[in-house]
């Protein structure tokens, strides 16, 4: 008699490999998403449906794309197809920021000192025009490959005719309402690369710097101090970090309502604040000092403010008078309390100067050297000049004491070299001339959703603080500033027809033409200098900062592509934390200041990668991680779940080990997914599903009012932009709900009844919701493996005409809807499902656990084998008794189930009676069915229907 049925069970069958093999099929995946159209077909689906734009931040086009951009690339599809597959229009236009110091910067490496010093600025913008458009393609396919949909034949490029001429638009605007204007003031400068810089192309390190001490002598001694018996000179002791910016000395500033006193030490009357004199003493090493007293014995002191007015010699350009003035800005946690002043090369200097007239010295040209004005010191470095300043304070005996010090320093973000404070003519925009600040503050607290929401602190704090935004440049490759000068007396052009002219001309030609073409032959007749009349006029030299440039996409593209569907302004602005200093807020200045409203309705930030140590990565340490070597390695998909498995609202880590834990995370998805189509092979949904809810089994219900109760979880959550909780709920379902319970509980079910009985059929109407349900909401995430899995559907999964077809692609095929299920899942049955099953879980728990003590005992080998009896209190054996003892069998994968009462819940587990059944490997009684006497009796009755004879 033959003992072997294996070909009379139920096996699941599917052509959809177990290995992913990713790096190989992806490619070819993105070619046939291509050859399908798939972006513009979601576009043409969802023509009707509500717009969502996601406005993309241009990235630098100057090298491959790193772990960060992908990072960011990928969570932006996530935005984008979640909403897509439930019916958002939603266009993407990707873009790259093209001009600029990064750009220039790697063109001026390439080519030499030498023949950078030889080019002309024409050859010098196609060379960076042609490094720019060499590394947009790189990274555009760089993009593709991480399978982030986009329309990406037509990206926007900063250095495009019509974008450039974006700028005089914005620029035009606030130029005329008087937001925008020419100053000299103190600026980052760079000495290396030649320009200023903003705030937000500043990056700070640590530096080592001399910290000074150096007295000032006072023209007079002040009265008080003299009615004491003060004697000899009086002299203010001031302390610097920055001892090359003495030669542009012109002011001591002090607390204003500080108290100063004078103390004796080294022969020397020093006048400095109360509060720090110990602390001066230690640091001077003074042996023994004192305080000038009154006569009462008390140190005699003067408020700070009293001292205004006072002069003295400046300390290098002893040929100039200075003057004590007061601030708010300084304070008494370091130093004397006395601040030296030199308005040329501070923020603070420079305002406070300016409310006590003191005059500004600027003694260090472009190239960080000393000019004329500085003295001495005239022809110096100024890195140079400053151990030498140090030595010449020594000789004259001003410099009372010294010491160096490690403290946080501005540097430039390109050649990552410390910057310096210096008063240039740069043009600016203001911050208070139209209330910006207070416009822009208005916009961030009340008319913008910021994910997550404490980024509006953060945001709000830096807009709050910042000063006048510096937007000229002293480079070659960019937008120039669009304005005129008079050739006759420096005066500047800038009307609403000369601004309309270039606006012109750059939409026909382009920016080059700015620096090819005369004025005349673009600027309407008698546009003339409204000074002195002179219609001579020569174009500004100085380009745009490059954050403006890119602030101003939302008019560049936002505006100007609106025929392609994209609005102003945008739904949502998503990019790393560090734009809050950078785009978001260049975009939230230049929109707020030319048309009053934000350009964005939401922001998005997300977090920096790190190494798994939280390290950032960097060259020197080894510890990057190369998209491109993981797609190679693990595939795209993989580090899409990776982006989804992190909160990206703070810094995430990566590394070899936790890409591991992600394939295998991954893994377990796919073969989930896998033994569901396997399981489904002979399911026709036109034939075999169950339609009445109570004709599926208990478990089955269950399965499916999960189902459910996940779809509305991950959609809440794809809503709040969370997808951290997108990740763990799905991973959860596939190792708990499925892989834990529901799929091993059935599997008896699904291999060893007659394929058409109703228990399986029940099954696999749950399976094919699954199926339908998780590749649909895991399309986001896992865009090539979902698309491989609807593509492995059976024939009879796939809808026919009548039944709505079946789009060739997942990303078309919508959102899970509750109304999809049939049967439906009755809405009052779906808690009273839910609370029962906690209780028999419960029991499942507990019986899973005796199983498993009863393995390591040597009592049974499978769960087969056992028969198990549960004792319980009342209460759960209530709702125990409410369920069919075939539930019990199914869901603890056991032969025998008995209950009885007791204290708490309690599970024994014997051997079960009965045999093995050759066939479905159950302990039941054999021979039930007289034609098939060696197996069980529901064995022998599927054999029956399968028409299947014993031999032998």
């Amino acid at each position: 008699m033959a003992n072997s049925y294996k070909e009379t069970m139920n096996l699941p069958q599917t052509d959809f490999a177990m290995r992913a093999n990713l790096p190989e099929s992806e490619p070819k995946r993105l070619a046939k998403w291509e050859e399908e159209h798939i972006y513009e077909r979601v576009l043409e689906k969802n023509k009707d449906g509500r717009p969502f734009i996601l406005h993309d931040g241009p990235p630098y086009a100057n090298g491959p794309i790193h772990i960060g951009h992908a990072f960011n690339k990928v969570l932006k599809d996530f935005v984008n197809k979640s909403h897509a597959q439930r019916g958002f229009f939603t266009p993407y236009v990707p873009g790259w920021d093209c001009h600029g110091q990064p750009i220039e910067h790697m063109v001026e490496k390439t080519l030499g000192p030498e023949k950078m010093a030889k080019i002309d600025q024409p050859t010098l913008r196609r060379l960076c025009r042609e490094w720019a458009e060499k590394y947009v393609g790189i990274q555009r396919d760089g993009f593709k490959r991480l399978g982030v949909n986009g329309d990406w034949e037509h990206p926007y490029l900063t250095f495009t005719p019509n974008y450039e001429s974006g700028n005089v638009e914005v620029f035009k605007k606030m130029y005329l309402d008087g937001s925008v204007y020419r100053g000299r003031k103190p600026i980052h400068w760079c000495k290396r690369c030649h320009t200023a810089l903003a705030e937000a192309e500043i990056e700070y390190s640590d530096e080592t710097s001399h910290s000074l001490f150096v007295k000032f002598k006072l023209d007079v001694m002040p009265g008080l101090f003299e009615a004491a018996g003060a004697t000899g000179d009086a002299n203010v002791l001031i302390w610097t970090t920055t001892p090359w910016t003495l030669p542009a000395n012109t002011a001591v500033s002090l607390a204003p309502d500080a108290d100063y006193v004078m103390v004796v030490a080294d022969g020397s009357n020093l006048i400095f604040a109360r509060e720090l004199v110990e602390q001066v003493a230690e640091t001077a090493g003074w042996e023994s000092w004192e305080v000038v007293k009154g006569a009462d014995g008390e140190p005699v002191a003067l408020k700070g403010r009293e001292f205004t007015g006072l002069t003295y010699t400046c300390p290098i350009r002893q040929d100039l008078k200075g003057t004590v003035i007061y601030g708010d800005h300084v304070t008494m946690e370091s130093g004397t309390g006395a601040v030296h002043t030199a308005p040329g090369h501070g923020q603070d200097d420079y305002l406070v100067a300016l409310e006590f007239d003191v005059p500004l010295l600027m003694p260090v040209d472009d190239n960080g050297v000393f000019t004329d004005e500085a003295g001495p010191f005239a022809g110096l470095d100024i890195d140079e000049a400053n151990p030498k300043i140090i030595e010449w304070l020594r000789e004259r005996g001003s410099l009372v004491a010294e010491k160096k010090i490690v403290h946080s320093y501005p540097h430039c973000w390109r050649c990552h070299e410390p910057v310096i404070f210096r008063a240039t003519d740069q043009w600016f925009v203001s911050m208070e001339k139209s209330s910006l600040r207070e416009r822009a503050l208005d916009a961030i607290e009340n008319q913008v959703e910021w994910v997550p929401a404490w980024a509006k602190n953060r945001i709000g704090s830096m807009v709050a603080d910042r000063p006048d935004w510096c937007i000229s440049r002293q480079r070659s490759w960019g937008v120039p500033i669009p304005v005129f000068k008079c050739a006759k007396c420096g005066s500047t052009v800038a009307t609403e027809e000369t601004f309309d002219a270039v606006i012109e001309l750059f939409n026909t030609e382009g920016a080059d033409a700015w620096f090819t073409r005369e004025p005349s032959e673009y600027l309407p007749c008698g546009v003339k200098c409204e000074t002195c009349g002179c219609t001579e006029l020569t174009p500004e030299k100085d380009i745009l900062d490059v954050w403006w440039e890119s602030g101003v996409s939302h008019t560049s593209v936002l505006k100007h592509r609106a025929a392609e569907g994209l609005r102003f302004p945008a739904d949502m602005y998503l990019e790393g934390s560090d734009q809050h200093r950078g785009w978001f807020q260049s975009s939230l200045l230049t929109s707020v200041g030319a048309y009053g409203v934000p350009p964005y309705k939401s922001v998005m930030h997300c977090g920096f990668t790190v190494d798994a140590e939280g390290r950032k990565m960097s060259k020197s340490l080894g510890n990057g991680v190369d998209p491109a070597e993981v797609m190679g390695k693990a595939g795209a998909d993989v580090l899409r779940l990776w982006v989804a498995s992190v909160d990206y609202s703070q810094d995430v880590s990566i590394s070899d080990e936790i890409l591991q834990r992600t394939s295998e995370a991954y893994r377990r998805i796919r073969n989930t997914m896998r033994y569901i189509l396997g399981a489904l092979s002979d399911f026709d949904y036109r034939l075999h599903p169950v339609t009445e809810w109570e004709s599926l089994a208990p478990i089955d219900q269950w399965a499916l009012v999960r189902l459910q109760r996940l779809t509305h979880e991950v959609e809440a959550s794809y809503d709040a932009y969370k997808f951290h909780q997108v990740y763990r709920a799905i991973y959860d379902y596939f190792i708990n709900d499925l892989s834990a319970v529901y799929l091993d509980a059935i599997k008896d079910r699904l291999y060893a009844e007659a394929p058409d009985s109703p228990g399986r059929r029940s099954a696999q109407t749950v399976l094919m919701h699954m199926l339908e349900t998780l590749v649909r909401i895991l399309s986001p995430i896992l865009s090539f493996t979902a698309d491989e899995i609807y593509e492995n559907y059976s024939e009879g999964l796939v809808a026919d005409e009548e039944h709505g077809g079946h789009p060739s692609n997942v990303q078309l095929a919508g959102w899970p809807e509750d109304s999809d299920y049939t049967p439906a899942v009755p809405a009052d049955a779906v808690a009273t499902l839910e609370d029962k099953f906690a209780v028999l879980l419960e029991a499942r728990e507990a019986v899973t656990k005796a199983l498993e003590e009863a393995r390591s005992a040597g009592l049974v080998k499978k769960s087969q084998e056992a028969a198990v009896t549960v004792a319980a209190p009342q209460d759960m054996l209530a709702v125990l008794s409410g369920f069919a003892t075939e539930v019990f069998e199914e869901l603890f994968i056991v032969s025998e189930v008995m209950f009885a009462e007791g204290d708490e819940l309690a599970v024994t587990v014997s051997a079960a009676t009965g045999e093995k059944c050759p066939r479905c490997w159950n302990y039941r009684e054999l021979g039930g069915n007289a034609n098939h006497p060696a197996v069980c009796k529901r064995c022998g009755d599927v054999l029956d229907t399968l028409g299947y004879t014993e031999e032998g």
